[in-house]
């Protein structure tokens, strides 16, 4: 949904009822992972996707028929290879899709809330009408009608909102909805005979830039790309300009480690340092670790980074937190413009932030893994 945020802010500014079809399923290689959504209005217009183009004309079908009837309901499509290729796809797939009659008021506010930046992660818990497909690929196409039911919310601080009716349903139903907002994907669940659907809103990921040099500029512009605020912080005024950095989120002058409260630094955030000098970057290493930053990186070479760990430690860094301390920067990607450094450490950034290696995913047969 995070991509439909601009679309559905406008939407609801003018007044404009819309409905909405929500993945919530998928087998094989299908287009479009669960979550991606599709929007509706009344008057026709559309927004988004549920499969890249295979079947939204028959998804918006569905959606005005709920629309009319108030009804949501599960439809089942098979996205052949052949209309995957159509669409500029390899292959096809099944999915599940969710056809919503409005976008239910617990979804418009966590996906405001957290873009906002307002509170932490959540997932809203939608269940799904009697009948609807199960996780086999086989039985019936299409779940009967039903009124939306009142959907139920996970806080990313260990509330539930709403109950299943039982402390053991309510206990499992929290825990599905914990392991939703940790890893950002969504899914089907089932508890008691019941499929819910719980859909994941993670607090938009935030990379703090410590430096506005050459690779910041385009450091930027990447991480914007892929969805994260972006904060620059320089004491230098006449580098850390609007000019040079049109589409940074926050713009700060001054000393990192005196702004840190400022700009709320803590473990969300993402932290590259790039100024490339001692005073700037040893206060804002010491602080983007000691405030347990989930991923804290320094630009230098081999012999840089020996040297400033080394300041580190005498400053009274431990070993622990010196540890988590990434440099050189980035991935071995074998770039040296600004550009290709800017790619290396936000490929980098991406892989901690999912827990991945990093690494080629071609086996070392040489073909391509599964």
């Amino acid at each position: 949904m995070r991509e439909l945020v601009g679309t559905v802010r406008a939407w609801t500014a003018e007044g404009a009822p819309f409905s909405r079809a929500v993945v919530i399923r998928t087998f094989g290689s299908s287009p479009r992972r669960e979550g991606a959504s599709m929007l509706r209005t009344a008057d026709g217009r559309i927004s988004g996707s549920v499969s890249g183009g295979c079947v939204e004309g028959a998804t918006a079908e569905h959606m005005e028929a709920a629309s009319a009837s108030g009804q949501q309901r599960v439809v089942r499509f098979g996205v052949s290879d052949a209309q995957a290729w159509d669409v500029g796809l390899a292959c096809g797939g099944t999915i599940d899709v969710l056809v919503q009659p409005s976008l239910p008021a617990a979804v418009l506010e966590a996906l405001l809330a957290t873009e906002d930046g307002r509170a932490g992660g959540r997932a809203v818990i939608s269940p799904l009408p009697a009948g609807s497909p199960g996780a086999g690929i086989g039985g019936s196409m299409l779940g009967p009608a039903a009124r939306p039911q009142a959907p139920l919310v996970v806080y990313e601080d260990g509330r539930l909102e709403g109950s299943m009716g039982a402390s053991e349903l309510d206990a499992a139903l929290l825990e599905a909805g914990r392991q939703a907002i940790a890893g950002g994907t969504s899914g089907v669940v089932e508890l008691d005979d019941r499929q819910l659907f719980v859909e994941a809103f993670a607090v938009r990921p935030r990379l703090v830039i410590v430096g506005a040099v050459e690779v910041a500029v385009v450091l930027v512009r990447l991480a914007r790309e892929l969805g994260y605020e972006t904060v620059l912080i320089d004491g230098r005024p006449a580098f850390a300009t609007r000019e040079r950095f049109p589409g940074v989120d926050q713009l700060v002058i001054g000393w990192p480690d005196e702004v840190a409260d400022e700009v709320a630094l803590g473990p969300r955030d993402a932290v590259a340092v790039l100024s490339h000098d001692p005073k700037f970057d040893d206060p804002a290493i010491t602080e983007a670790l000691r405030r347990g930053c989930r991923y804290v990186g320094a630009i230098g070479s081999r012999t840089t980074q020996r040297a400033r760990r080394e300041r580190l430690r005498e400053a009274g860094l431990g070993q622990d937190m010196l540890s988590r301390l990434r440099g050189p920067i980035g991935l071995d990607l074998g770039g040296r413009e600004p550009a290709e450094t800017a790619l290396a450490i936000l490929a980098e950034i991406v892989a901690a932030r999912h827990d991945a290696s990093g690494a080629a995913l071609t086996a070392s047969s040489g073909k391509v893994a599964d």
